[in-house]
């Protein structure tokens, strides 16, 4: 480590900590796969290790990280320089200005925290890669490999080396050919989304600093923006979308809207409209959004099937469906309802301005 530095960074930032970690496996498709989960990556397994040390609260040198971690001291300069950046540690300085590093209160740190405090027979940064924790993301319930590899863009092959570590240490509850976190393990749910969301935070600040995300998974995330200036940012950024009822109008629907539009990160999906009801609900379930979304779905003629289908995933089925009742014409609405819904008054009387028929 340099001691005395005082500014820069821990080393000249000739290698990324990715290229380092990585390995190039001779079968392509497991390369691919590798490469495809971690094109974002923000906290590698040499990431997690050096987490892992300092978790405990105590600071360290470069030199006391390798020997605790067994990664090299010219890997770590890299994995510090992410991790500083990221907000996941800050710099101390030492004795003769020696320079050393401690974790912050990031909620990622936090997470971990929690991990290791109730479940720390584990060796977790051992166990963790970055393609466990992104399939992790979808063990809540009980789903299928085929449905993670789907969602996540990758091979079933792919989410069976994912889930691997996990199988081996009993820690999934196989339920035919569907797989779940075991109970007690709700603390590995809460660190594995809380990364992802992380991740996700800081791809669209880096453009958007005003951003805020409102819903994500591994692959995707539904952001709101607070300022025109960062509007125009993203509108010109590439993978990022409009959505929400700020895309209303590329189907013959125009509001006005009060602030600034939803937009929507997947790259290489096609934005359907069954999403965007989706993300105008998730951004908005207020009566007047509620409204709209409605009204995009007569407009368009979405069919319920499809619509409920992309709901499951935003944790919406029961608010699409009650949608759907209303739709049929069953205007008294339960007071169980999940949203407020309109009144068939006041709903003809939208549609026939709006010219929906």
């Amino acid at each position: 480590m340099r001691a005395g530095s005082s500014t820069g960074r821990w080393r000249p930032h000739s290698q990324t900590s990715l290229s380092n970690n990585s390995i190039v496996n001779s079968n392509p498709e497991t390369y691919l796969y590798e490469r495809v989960l971690e094109y974002t990556q923000m906290l590698t397994k040499a990431g997690l290790a050096v987490i892992d040390v300092l978790s405990t609260g105590h600071e360290a040198t470069t030199g006391e990280l390798a020997t605790e971690t067994e990664y090299s001291q010219a890997h770590l300069y890299d994995v510090l320089d992410e991790l500083l950046e990221a907000g996941l540690l800050v710099e101390v300085r030492g004795p003769n200005n020696l320079r050393r590093v401690s974790v912050t209160n990031h909620p990622v740190v936090e997470a971990y925290r929690s991990l290791r405090s109730e479940l720390g027979h584990v060796e977790w940064a051992d166990l963790l890669s970055p393609a466990t924790l992104r399939v992790c993301w979808y063990l809540d319930e009980p789903r299928r490999v085929s449905e993670i590899a789907e969602r996540l863009g990758v091979t079933r092959q792919g989410v069976h080396k994912a889930l691997s570590p996990l199988k081996h240490r009993a820690m999934l509850s196989p339920s035919g050919p569907e797989y779940a976190l075991t109970e007690g393990l709700s603390p590995l749910l809460a660190f594995a989304r809380a990364v992802v969301r992380h991740e996700h935070r800081s791809r669209v600040r880096a453009v958007a600093p005003s951003a805020t995300v409102e819903w994500c998974d591994p692959k995707r995330a539904l952001v709101r923006i607070q300022t025109a200036e960062d509007t125009d940012a993203l509108q010109t950024a590439p993978d990022w979308q409009l959505t929400g009822l700020g895309r209303f109008e590329a189907y013959g629907l125009q509001f006005f809207l009060a602030g600034e539009p939803g937009f929507w990160y997947a790259p290489a999906e096609e934005l359907t409209p069954a999403d965007v009801v989706c993300h105008t609900l998730v951004l908005d379930s207020g009566s007047r959004r509620v409204s709209y979304a409605m009204l995009l779905i007569e407009q368009l003629d979405i069919d319920q099937e499809t619509l409920i289908e992309t709901a499951t995933w935003y944790n919406l089925e029961s608010t699409v469906a009650a949608l759907y009742r209303t739709l049929r014409g069953e205007f008294d609405a339960s007071d169980d309802s999940p949203v407020v819904l309109p009144s068939e008054t006041e709903f003809t009387a939208l549609k026939e301005q709006y010219g929906v028929s």
